[in-house]
């Protein structure tokens, strides 16, 4: 990938949906050479898809990142059950303390009091932190 990929990938992860036009027309190339571009991108995997990013706030009223520590080699079978939970946004495998950072997103605090008792109940969870976002400086 070089540097025209990258500032393309760039360019549509501000706006998926611009033009080929407008989009030829902010990196100094052709329509021709955005569309080629575009097309190799997705046919070696590097662009998936295309979505809609919508305000986090809007989607999920309540968010929270819950730090979970597991004991034994159980960690394939609950990131398993965690992608089973709807509520369950995106979950994260990290170092240091916390084997697994999850980030769940909830209508109402009742309902992701609801969820965590859920995933504590989890065989192998031995710990758990759980910290609310309030609010989001800067989205990418």
């Amino acid at each position: 990938m070089d540097s025209l990929d990258q500032s393309l990938i760039s360019e549509l992860r501000h706006n998926a949906r611009a033009s080929l036009s407008d989009l030829a027309i902010t990196l100094g190339v052709t329509r021709t050479t955005v569309r080629q571009r575009i097309e190799r991108l997705q046919q070696r995997g590097d662009i998936v898809g295309f979505t809609v990013v919508l305000k986090e706030a809007q989607r999920d009223p309540v968010r929270a990142l819950m730090m979970i520590g597991i004991e034994g080699r159980g960690i394939d079978r609950i990131v398993r059950q965690l992608g089973g939970i709807p509520a369950v946004r995106n979950i994260h495998t990290t170092n240091g303390r916390w084997d697994l950072i999850v980030e769940l997103g909830t209508d109402t605090l009742e309902e992701l009091d609801r969820i965590l008792i859920h995933i504590r109940r989890f065989e192998g969870v031995a710990t758990s932190e759980t910290n609310l976002l309030l609010n989001t400086r800067k989205q990418t």
